[in-house]
């Protein structure tokens, strides 16, 4: 018999990763005003995702999960997100075009606040401190007070989050993701390179179609779909007191549906099986995703497909590999082979940047792009060898023009990684990275004749 479930029954198990707020009344006190906020999405959204996610799950579109590492309260413009979602919408159109299939766009965008630490605790020199665990719960600056938990930043955290739908809503649908606006989203950088050379003949080619489409007696001004487009929000669910906090029961299904994003995924480091992370996401309505690396077991991914999507519903559940570039291939074969066997309809997602990451010459943290190409190469095989659909990528991205990752058409150097080393936790793809690598897995999709 299935263990009772509510909002509130992660709270018997075991919680890692969790901040240690110095007063749980203040705690408490900013969990409810959140509570009483509206919710940041609806479930409705979130049903329509999932129904996206199973035209993947059974390999008819792609999944791009894409943006910041961690988002930033001090960085927090109309601007970045802006260029955010210009990246996001320039690597969708490569895709759609090249693959002949929709791209569901999710974001890393409007709660990505908060990162797991290997550490509890971080030291420079002499001084050691507890850990920076991102802007919801403390300040990046290496300073006793900064990284104090502060309640409050939640609370900051809703109303970024809620701004930021806010303008994501108005430029999906106000005109912004207008396809016939393809050329207009070539930013200056990717414009003077090899990579915004290759989109800009492909947006020539989109011109003609839809010149073409029109000619035939096609009315495309009245053809919603081109004109509009949904790009859905998604975050770890790590902080499960925010997350709770954010919980509405759907008064069409009665079912309760975490209502800080459209998805939410569960790390990692917080992926246990009797613990509180998979216990309060097996509850939620929403589609979920859990990331899986190189050392787990083909009967432990089994236990928690039953765990999260027990029914099998499709779109329901999406696991993202996060191997390394030299292991990914053996390491996914097994685990494609235990699942498809079984019979769950789930998404498979590629996340190419937490296997790769090393550290610099000079002591930064980076990836190399060219392993993060060499990852997603091996998990195309792994797919093609086991029949099944390599579903999506799910990236750390950036509309900046960060220098946070080596290599790429730009050629970026060790030695150039403080130019513009920007990001508050793990190195991004900037927008010619991001751009040639939409273009890599497209080719790599169709060479291996699965596009």
């Amino acid at each position: 018999m299935a263990r009772a479930w509510s909002p509130s029954s992660w709270q018997a198990f075991p919680a890692h990763q969790q901040p240690e707020w110095p007063d749980a009344g203040d705690l408490d006190r900013a969990l409810k005003q959140i509570a009483s906020y509206p919710p940041l999405v609806f479930a409705g959204e979130a049903r329509s995702l999932q129904a996206s996610l199973a035209q993947v799950a059974a390999g008819n579109a792609f999944l791009l999960q894409a943006g910041d590492c961690a988002e930033s309260f001090e960085e927090f413009s109309a601007v970045n997100i802006r260029e955010k979602l210009r990246v996001i919408l320039q690597m969708s159109v490569v895709l759609t075009y090249s693959l002949g299939v929709p791209v569901v766009k999710v974001g890393r965008i409007a709660g990505q606040f908060a990162k797991p630490r290997s550490s509890n605790t971080e030291k420079v020199g002499d001084l050691e401190l507890p850990s920076f665990r991102g802007h919801i719960v403390n300040g990046d600056a290496f300073t006793p007070a900064a990284r104090i938990p502060d309640p409050d930043r939640l609370v900051q955290a809703y109303n970024q989050s809620a701004s930021t739908l806010n303008l994501l809503r108005a430029f999906t649908k106000g005109g912004f993701a207008d396809l016939t606006r393809v050329h207009a989203w070539t930013q200056e950088f990717v414009a003077s390179s090899p990579e915004g050379q290759r989109y800009e003949q492909l947006a020539g080619e989109i011109d003609r179609a839809l010149r073409f489409m029109r000619a035939c007696g096609v009315d495309t001004e009245a053809t919603h779909d081109l004109h509009e487009t949904n790009v859905y929000t998604s975050h770890e669910a790590l902080l499960l007191g925010y997350e709770e906090a954010l919980t509405r029961q759907d008064s069409l299904t009665g079912g309760w549906y975490d209502c800080s994003a459209h998805m939410l995924w569960i790390g990692e480091r917080t992926r246990q099986l009797e613990g509180a992370h998979v216990e309060f996401l097996r509850g939620m309505g929403n589609p979920i995703g859990c990331k899986v690396g190189v050392t787990t077991d083909p009967g432990y991914v089994l236990e928690l497909c039953e765990k999260l999507n027990p029914a099998r519903i499709p779109g329901r559940l999406t696991l993202i590999s996060r191997m390394g570039a030299d292991k990914v291939e053996d390491a996914l074969r097994p685990l494609l082979r235990a699942v498809r066997d079984a019979g769950h309809p789930v998404v498979w997602a590629c996340d190419p940047m937490h296997g790769n990451t090393i550290t610099s010459v000079g002591g930064r943290k980076t990836r190399d792009f060219d392993a993060v190409c060499a990852e997603i190469d091996g998990f195309v095989r792994a797919h093609k060898a086991e029949g099944t659909w390599p579903g999506g990528i799910h990236v750390e991205l950036t509309g900046d023009n960060v220098t946070e990752c080596i290599g790429g058409a730009d050629k970026i150097l060790d030695s150039q990684l403080d130019d513009r080393y920007q990001t508050v936790c793990d190195p991004r793809l900037n927008g010619r990275q991001s751009l040639d690598l939409a273009f890599h897995v497209a080719e790599g999709l169709r060479s291996t004749g699965l596009a």
